[in-house]
């Protein structure tokens, strides 16, 4: 071939190979994959991965999110302490415990603020947490809400468990416990919430996590926040910002593109169409996203965790490395 010996003709191909390469686009590398814990259950968690997804936002970002949803919140929590997952969003005091129990995560970023958590009872004689002495609560037990609750409930001279009885429900079945009258209270959070306000417009919010939160800290408090595993960090170190910002252009879809968010909603998670906008509107829904290493970020997920532990929910304090620092 034009006088090439075969050898001398591999070897031109290879230096052609190799020389393309060197021009090759920067976006044809490959993105590092984060792989985060879903939901198949018609809460807000899923919903932030699936926007993110339906609108490159990974991409754009500089990563892959590989989304990996389960049916329920112990397989969620149980994927991430396995490793089968790198990121999780949930509660911060259910990572403290995580973290005290050897998983090796820390977290990076705030989430949704405490706002979404409400409890509703249907007797307008009701109209505060004091209100339910002597009376039931469904509430699940196992939950970081549960804890806040306590918590609140704690410093307000009120014993949840004693002075009013804990019936233990999921959300969805607090409600209907509610609705059939066998309690007189019940813990959702959202969207549970707007759907129940839409539906029965008599019920009233008797308790919310922000204002709660915040009449006991001087803070919102936070119900979700960000947590990555340590080992998923070292593959991608660039991983928690990459990760924040995301999450940011999340939040800032949820507030200033909210009917395109209500969409994807409706038709990811079948939610009722304008539930996720009212859950916005009533300022229950409240995504923030702000770096854990930030001063006055650390110190509000930190106190949670101190709380947690005066309430008898956890024995000491996690090392400083819960909280990730760049």
């Amino acid at each position: 071939m034009f006088g090439l010996s075969r050898r001398h003709f591999t070897v031109l191909s290879a230096a052609i190979v190799f020389g393309l390469a060197g021009f090759m686009p920067a976006q044809a590398q490959q993105k590092p994959v984060i792989k985060v814990s879903s939901l198949t259950l018609p809460v807000f968690n899923p919903l932030v991965w699936n926007i993110m997804k339906a609108r490159g936002i990974d991409a754009k970002n500089g990563f892959e999110l590989d989304i990996h949803a389960y049916p329920s919140i112990s397989a969620f929590y149980a994927a991430f302490a396995t490793g089968e997952t790198d990121v999780l969003i949930g509660g911060p005091t259910i990572f403290q415990k995580l973290y005290q129990e050897g998983v090796p995560l820390q977290i990076v970023g705030t989430g949704f603020t405490l706002a979404d958590l409400v409890i509703f009872a249907k007797d307008p004689a009701i109209k505060s947490l004091a209100d339910l002495k002597g009376k039931q609560l469904a509430i699940d037990m196992g939950s970081s809400q549960f804890q806040v609750v306590k918590i609140y409930a704690g410093a307000k001279g009120i014993d949840l468990g004693k002075d009013i009885t804990a019936v233990n429900a999921n959300f969805a079945v607090a409600r209907a416990q509610l609705e059939a009258g066998r309690v007189d209270a019940a813990l959702v959070i959202e969207p549970l919430a707007s759907i129940i306000a839409k539906q029965n417009p008599d019920w009233k919010v008797i308790f919310n996590g922000a204002e709660g939160w915040k009449e006991i800290t001087g803070e919102a408090g936070w119900e979700i926040v960000a947590a990555m595993r340590a080992d998923a960090i070292k593959r991608v170190p660039n991983g928690p910002k990459m990760l924040l910002a995301a999450l940011q252009d999340v939040a800032d879809i949820f507030q200033n593109e909210t009917a395109a968010a209500d969409k994807i909603a409706n038709e990811t998670l079948k939610l009722p169409p304008g539930i996720l906008t009212a859950a916005v509107e009533s300022k229950r829904l409240s995504m923030i996203v702000k770096p854990a290493w930030e001063p006055a970020i650390k110190k509000s997920i930190t106190d949670m965790m101190e709380r947690a532990v005066k309430a008898g929910f956890y024995e000491k304090m996690p090392d400083a490395k819960i909280i990730y620092a760049p």
